[in-house]
């Protein structure tokens, strides 16, 4: 029990973010919070304000709380018959994987995860993690935009106001993703991991797996009989992760979307990139493809060396497993305990690196330099 209270604690302060969390406490220090450190905090969580940022904060710990409570509450009654010791036990259980589940960090206090026998046929508890799981990978930022009162009221009062932008990406694109794993994985898996389970059942499954793929890493389905054209659709959308501010990994959703406007943009001819009618400025593009081609890079390099450290693992799985860890998912086709310790350590450091943030490593890495006061002229090269 001390190991797991350990590991939820651990859980909870990555869910969070370190800075969140070291900001909420430095607050009742006399010193306070700086200026620099609000500007930080301001930025990550899309506040309006740099005096609105503290209270910003305090609402990040409100709604955490609530939703955990709210979700162990509802976990509580959707045990089914689970053979429990005692109700003790059964509040510990349903706090746990509440708070693991909106933390998007796929723990479960079982050795087949949500696998496990008496577990992975109560589908309603399925729906109710798979919920925590999309409130936890929307990202604080797009929480606070649909639920606040303030921003309500405000919505009633003005019609035409809309969620912010960054809003709007967080919540169709994962609606989105979420609707095209849960189609592609009951079509590609209705007659392998789905085969005797009835279309409801199908569904929900299809559904869930599509939920946590992408962030959590949870599992109601034996990952080691999956196809590898499923498994190749895993990585995609693990690749792309969650919601900017959120608590999943990946290159996020806002990523993928800009990445994928510049794409049509530059398709169709277009000098300027606009999403919801904003305009999506150059340096916000060069951002998300500099992301992009780090992650990209980054997990080659490493499958490479997996594939170097472990000639035996078919290399589909080397890079399903190497992906996974790079987003912090966790999920595994069942090769990460026959890894050597080399390439253990490539995993361990991938998670690292994925849960830092790949652009903060290359930043702080970086060497700084002055800006020239000149440019030099425009050549054409040829591209394609």
């Amino acid at each position: 029990i001390k190991g797991q209270l350990i590991i939820l604690f651990l859980i909870q302060v990555g869910g969070l973010g370190i800075l969140t969390f070291a900001t909420f406490f430095a607050s009742f220090l006399k010193k306070g919070v700086g200026v620099r450190q609000q500007s930080i905090l301001q930025e990550i969580f899309d506040s309006d304000s740099l005096s609105g940022t503290y209270q910003l904060l305090r609402r990040i710990f409100v709604f955490t709380l609530s939703i955990e409570i709210i979700g162990a509450f509802l976990l509580y009654f959707l045990w089914g018959n689970y053979p429990f010791k005692n109700i003790n036990e059964q509040i510990y259980f349903s706090l746990f994987h509440s708070i693991s589940a909106f933390c998007n960090a796929g723990f479960a206090l079982f050795s087949n995860g949500l696998y496990e026998q008496g577990i992975r046929n109560l589908y309603l508890f399925h729906i109710v993690i798979a919920l925590l799981i999309i409130f936890g990978g929307l990202g604080f930022p797009a929480i606070r935009d649909i639920f606040d009162r303030e921003q309500l009221r405000k919505r009633l009062k003005l019609g035409w106001k809309r969620w912010k932008l960054s809003t709007q990406i967080a919540v169709y694109a994962s609606i989105a993703l979420i609707l095209v794993g849960t189609l592609l994985f009951y079509l590609l898996e209705k007659e392998n991991t789905l085969a005797g389970l009835g279309p409801i059942e199908q569904i929900i499954t299809a559904f869930f797996q599509s939920v946590t793929t992408r962030t959590a890493g949870f599992n109601t389905v034996d990952m080691t009989q999956l196809g590898k054209p499923i498994l190749m659709i895993f990585i995609f959308l693990m690749f792309i992760g969650a919601s900017s501010g959120g608590t999943g990994g990946g290159i996020k959703t806002s990523t993928f979307v800009v990445i994928f406007k510049s794409l049509l943009a530059t398709v169709t001819g277009q000098r300027v990139i606009t999403l919801g009618r904003r305009t999506i400025s150059h340096d916000l593009v060069y951002k998300a493809q500099s992301v992009f081609l780090f992650s990209a890079t980054f997990i080659f390099v490493c499958s490479f060396l997996l594939s170097i450290t472990e000639p035996n693992v078919p290399i589909l799985d080397l890079v399903f497993e190497e992906v996974s860890a790079f987003a912090t998912v966790g999920l595994s086709t069942g090769v990460t305990p026959n890894l050597s310790i080399a390439g253990k350590l490539i995993i361990t450091f991938t998670m690292l690196i994925g849960r830092v943030g790949i652009l903060t490593l290359a930043f702080a890495l970086s060497i700084e330099k002055e800006d020239k006061l000149y440019k030099y002229p425009n050549s054409h090269i040829m591209i394609g």
